[in-house]
C-alpha cells in the first residue's frame, strides 16, 4: 500500500491554513478594537469571547450537518459566516458599531466550527497507518497562519483613508471566498445514509469507549490550559511592563511552536504510538509551568510559551489519532468528532474567559498551579485509561 498522501489532504492543509490565519488576525486585533467601540472597559473582550460561545454553539450542529449532506458541501456553506464576518466587521469600525463587532465574531466562531473538522475530513477514507500523518499535516497549516496572520493584520490595519483595522475584518471577505473555492475542489463525497446509522451495531458504536474518552479529555485539557495560560502570559507580561512589541513577538513564537511540529508529528505517532506521544504532550505542559513557577523575565516565559505550544501540539494531534483510531470503520464517526470538538471548545471557551478572573484571584503563580493539579489528573486517569489494553499505535496497512 502506498504511504502517499492522497491530494485532498493538501486541500484540507490549505483550508486549515485560512482558517488559522482568520483566527489568528482575530487575536491579534479583538481585544484592540474591541476597547475602541466597547461601551465600557469591561465589555473590551466579549467580542473575543463571544467568538469562541458561537464554536461552541456550533460545533455540533456542523458535525450533524456534515453528516447529513457531506464534507464538501457543507465546508461551502461554512464560507458563508466568514462572509459575513468580514463585512459586518468593516461596518462595525466604520459606523462605529459595537453590537455588528460582536456580530462579526460570532460569525467568524460560527465559521471557525466547520472548518475546524478539516483535520477530521483529511482522515476520512484512509487507512490507519496514513491517519496521524493526513491530521497532523493539516494542523500544520498553523505555520503558515502564525506568519501570515500578524503580517496581513500589520499590512492593512492602517491604510489611509479607512478607519485602522477596517480592512483587516474585510480581509475576511477575500478569505472567504478562497476557502469557498477549495471546498469546490474537494472530491464530490456521499453523505451516509440514516438507516445506517440506526441499526443495532450503530447502537452498539454509540457508547463512549475508554479510548474515546481519553482523546477528548486530553485533547481538551491541553486546549483549555493552553489558551488559558496563552492569554494570561500577554497579560502578565503587561504587568511586568512589557514592551507589546515583545509580547507580540513572545505569543508569536508560541504560536508557531503550536503548529510547526505537526509537519512531523504524524511520524513521531508512528514510530513510538499514540500512548508515547501523548505523555511527551504532557510532561511539555508540566515544564510550561515549571518555568512559569520558576521565576519571571520575558525570555523565559518566552521559553514556556514555546514549550506550551509544543505539549499542545502532541496532546492535540494525539488525540485527534487517538479519536480517528478509535472510530475508523464507524458509521458514528461523524457525530463521535462532533463531541469531541464540542469538548474542545467548551475547553477552550472556559479557557478564553478565565485568565482575567484567576489573574485577579489567585495571580500568575497560582494559575499555574491550578493547571498544573488539572493535568496531572487527567494524565493519571490516561495512563490508567489506556494500560488496561495495548498501547494505541497506528496500524502499519
Amino acid at each position: 500500500m502506498t504511504d502517499a498522501l492522497p491530494r485532498r489532504t493538501y486541500l484540507y492543509f490549505a483550508a486549515q491554513s485560512i482558517n488559522l490565519t482568520a483566527a489568528v488576525m482575530s487575536v491579534t486585533m479583538a481585544a484592540i478594537v474591541g476597547s475602541t467601540l466597547a461601551p465600557s472597559a469591561a465589555w473590551a473582550t466579549v467580542p473575543y469571547g463571544c467568538q469562541f460561545l458561537f464554536v461552541l454553539l456550533a460545533t455540533y450542529p456542523a458535525a450533524r450537518l456534515m453528516a447529513s449532506i457531506g464534507r464538501k458541501k457543507a465546508f461551502l456553506l461554512g464560507a458563508i459566516p466568514l462572509l459575513v464576518a468580514g463585512v459586518t466587521g468593516y461596518l462595525a469600525l466604520a459606523q462605529q458599531q459595537f453590537g455588528l463587532l460582536v456580530l462579526s465574531h460570532a460569525a467568524l466562531g460560527v465559521y471557525i466550527a466547520f472548518a475546524n473538522f478539516n483535520r477530521f475530513a483529511a482522515t476520512d477514507h484512509l487507512p490507519p497507518s496514513l491517519k496521524p500523518r493526513a491530521l497532523s499535516l493539516v494542523v500544520a497549516g498553523g505555520v503558515l497562519a502564525a506568519v501570515f496572520g500578524p503580517l496581513l493584520t500589520e499590512a492593512l490595519r492602517g491604510v489611509v483613508g479607512f478607519p485602522v483595522f477596517s480592512l483587516c475584518y474585510a480581509a475576511f471577505v477575500g478569505l472567504a471566498m478562497m476557502s469557498a473555492l477549495l471546498a469546490v475542489c474537494l472530491p464530490t463525497d456521499a453523505p451516509k445514509p440514516v438507516q445506517r446509522q440506526q441499526t443495532a451495531d450503530a447502537a452498539s458504536d454509540r457508547r463512549v469507549t475508554p479510548d474515546i474518552a481519553m482523546a477528548m479529555a486530553v485533547a481538551g485539557i491541553g486546549y483549555g490550559v493552553m489558551n488559558l495560560l496563552m492569554i494570561q502570559a500577554s497579560m502578565h507580561m503587561r504587568h511586568l511592563h512589557a514592551d507589546f512589541a515583545d509580547i507580540r513577538l513572545a505569543i508569536q513564537w508560541h504560536v508557531i511552536a503550536m503548529f510547526a511540529p505537526s509537519f512531523f508529528t504524524g511520524q513521531l505517532i508512528r514510530r513510538l504510538g499514540i500512548k508515547t506521544t501523548l505523555h511527551a504532550g504532557f510532561a511539555l505542559l508540566l515544564g510550561c509551568m515549571a518555568l512559569n513557577l520558576a521565576g519571571g523575565g520575558h525570555g523565559l516565559m518566552t521559553l514556556s510559551l514555546v514549550v506550551l505550544g509544543l505539549g499542545w501540539n502532541l496532546t492535540y494531534v494525539g488525540g485527534g489519532a487517538l479519536l480517528t483510531q478509535a472510530l475508523h470503520g464507524s458509521p458514528m464517526a461523524f457525530q463521535v468528532q462532533g463531541k469531541n470538538d464540542l469538548v474542545i471548545a467548551l475547553s477552550a471557551t472556559v479557557g478564553a474567559f478565565a485568565p482575567s478572573l484567576l489573574f485577579s484571584s489567585v495571580g500568575w503563580g497560582g494559575t499555574n498551579v491550578v493547571c498544573l493539579v488539572l493535568c496531572v489528573a487527567v494524565w493519571i486517569a490516561m495512563g490508567v485509561g489506556l494500560s488496561k489494553g495495548r498501547q494505541p499505535r497506528p496500524a502499519t496497512s
